[in-house]
């Protein structure tokens, strides 16, 4: 059992390092795939603010200006890291959980054998 156990969580370090370290082209793709569209998303959700009727048009402009120097330059490299480290953590979640899943048949088959060899025994 120690041994299957082994195995299991070398294949899960194995599968965590490719995770981290990908330099498999097609992987890689749709990777960059996923945090593009991740990326457009939360920039098309952007904080809209509306202004009321009596703020003065150069303020207004002022703002407008940051904002989208703000949207259009600084976030999109800020936003690309962000979610390529949330795509990341979610393959090595998904890694994880296959993990655990791969652990607990290994464990239930073992029971089995335990039970099978008691009743014919």
């Amino acid at each position: 059992m120690k041994k299957v156990f082994r195995e299991l969580l070398h294949a899960y370090r194995v599968d965590a390092y490719k995770i981290h370290h990908n330099h498999d082209d097609a992987v890689e793709e749709q990777t960059k795939k996923e945090i593009t569209e991740l990326t457009s998303e939360a920039l098309n959700h952007a904080f809209k603010y509306h202004f009321h009727d009596e703020d003065d048009p150069s303020k207004i402009e002022t703002f407008n200006m940051i904002k989208n120097y703000t949207l259009e330059s600084i976030l999109p490299p800020v936003l690309r890291k962000v979610m390529r480290r949330v795509v990341m953590l979610e393959n090595q979640h998904q890694a994880t959980i296959r993990l655990i899943d791969s652990l607990l048949e290994a464990l239930s088959d073992q029971e089995n054998v335990e039970n099978s060899g008691r009743s014919v025994g």
